[in-house]
């Protein structure tokens, strides 16, 4: 099966190379939605949002691998299909696809409360839109990163630019603004490693 992957950040991308075609839109749902319509323009036969999610379970912990059945996008509901998500893992629960990150304790809680999604990204909606307009099968492969019971740091909230890489001078002025949020982001890169190594298995394995 020719699998086309939609990223965040680039370096996801680099992560998902050895499985299929891949293309990253800049960390936001319009710039998924634009990548994952490339992949279909190239004749992939399924799509997969693959990268870094935010936790909203709180059992779930930095590098916990989620392969949702289901991503809801406010009151749509998309499943996931099973045979292009047995390759990832065994699939469990629901992944809500968010307009925005999702940044502060208070409103993970809420949202988990609330929808009972395990964990929130911000390309998954906009991959299973795609998937739905053109009927392709679709599954989604993320690693946790932001656990629930943290508070994401200003500057990461920052970081990232629309080409999905990093942009260091917004990140260090946060930083030279709001000193205090260092032990915060170094904790973040900590799980962003273990996250990452999480994928990186996933590739292997599959």
């Amino acid at each position: 099966m020719n699998l086309g992957f939609v990223t965040g950040l680039t370096a996801e991308a680099r992560l998902a190379r050895p499985l299929g075609l891949v293309c990253a839109g800049g960390g936001l749902p319009d710039g998924a939605e634009a990548a994952a319509e490339w992949l279909v323009e190239q004749n992939v036969d399924a799509l997969v949002s693959f990268g870094l999610a935010g936790g909203l379970d709180p059992a779930l912990r930095p590098g916990d691998v989620v392969v949702p059945e289901t991503v809801r996008e406010q009151d749509h509901v998309y499943a996931t299909d099973p045979r292009v998500s047995a390759r990832f893992g065994r699939r469990g629960g629901t992944l809500l696809a968010g307009a925005a990150v999702v940044a502060d304790v208070e409103e993970k809680a809420r949202l988990f409360s609330r929808t009972g999604a395990v964990a929130v990204d911000l390309e998954s909606g906009a991959v299973a839109r795609v998937a739905a307009r053109h009927g392709l099968p679709f599954a989604v492969l993320r690693a946790v990163c932001d656990p629930a019971h943290r508070t994401m740091p200003p500057a990461a909230l920052v970081a990232l630019n629309g080409s999905g890489a990093i942009g260091l001078l917004r990140f260090l002025a946060s930083v030279a603004r709001q000193f205090g949020q260092v032990p915060g982001l170094i904790a973040l890169g900590r799980d962003a490693v273990a996250a990452r190594a999480a994928l990186q298995r996933c590739v292997l394995a599959g």
